[in-house]
């Protein structure tokens, strides 16, 4: 069954619940970046939080580079480890592999090398996802925000090539539409989509813009598609954006 989420921190939740949201989905950088005592007296907000922490975006900080020269196999994977450990704990089930500021190819570095180096990363979380409820998402990002993993195309091009349940891949709308990718590749890749993001016009909220909504749902319905849909994008009128915007996808989506 279909769920309705939104991209917003941990202090959000109890209000999403209270406009009727399935769940949350949360930054988790900025958690795994806290020195351990802040750490620790945070994660108990998202074990107990009012609305589960389903989903999880910006899984890298900046700092941590996955692609290129400075990319460290050590350090990542001890960061790999703690994450899944992390969002086990909380019940999660969805992560997403955004993270253009990471993944993006550093002039002069060869493609094909930093393709093998994306490659080995998406093993070594399947490796740490084995026995989890966990899937990592791979999130194509247009071209302002990520040189490379440009099209769900392209993270399923990814995907494939690891042929691994917890290795799949994300459509986002806003994306979609700023990289003018047609939204019959929902239907094309459906068995490897296991998340959505969406927005509207200027990356603001779902029903306030000219986004082709009835096309893209119906898109998603020919996938079989019944996962979780994340709203992504800024707000101007949280309160009265939040329950207008769910209003909206339901309205749509029924």
């Amino acid at each position: 069954m279909t769920a309705f989420g939104w991209c917003l921190p941990i202090e959000h939740a109890g209000e999403l619940n209270e406009y009727g949201y399935d769940y949350i989905e949360c930054m988790l950088a900025p958690l795994l970046t806290k020195n351990e005592e802040d750490f620790k007296k945070a994660l108990p907000l998202y074990i107990n939080s009012p609305l589960p922490v389903k989903a999880w975006n910006v899984l890298f900080p900046r700092e941590i580079k996955v692609v290129g020269p400075e990319a460290n196999d050590e350090v990542t994977k001890r960061y790999i480890s703690r994450a899944v450990e992390t969002m086990e704990k909380v019940g999660s089930s969805i992560f997403v592999f955004g993270s253009g500021g990471s993944r993006s190819v550093p002039e002069g570095w060869d493609l094909n090398r930093a393709e093998e180096q994306l490659l080995n990363l998406l093993n070594w979380f399947a490796d740490e996802c084995e026995g989890t409820k966990l899937t990592l998402a791979i999130e194509p990002l247009n071209r302002k925000e990520s040189n490379i993993i440009n099209s769900v195309n392209d993270g399923v091009h990814l995907a494939k090539q690891i042929n691994r349940s917890s290795i799949r891949v994300l459509a986002d709308f806003y994306h979609m539409d700023e990289e003018q990718e047609p939204l019959d590749t929902l239907v094309a890749n459906k068995d490897w989509l296991a998340h959505i993001h969406v927005a509207d016009t200027g990356r603001l909220a779902p029903g306030t813009g000219q986004y082709p909504y009835e096309n893209f749902i119906a898109q998603l319905k020919a996938a079989n598609y019944t996962g979780l849909i994340s709203a992504e994008c800024t707000l101007i009128d949280r309160e009265k954006e939040l329950p207008q915007a769910l209003q909206f996808l339901q309205r749509h989506w029924g």
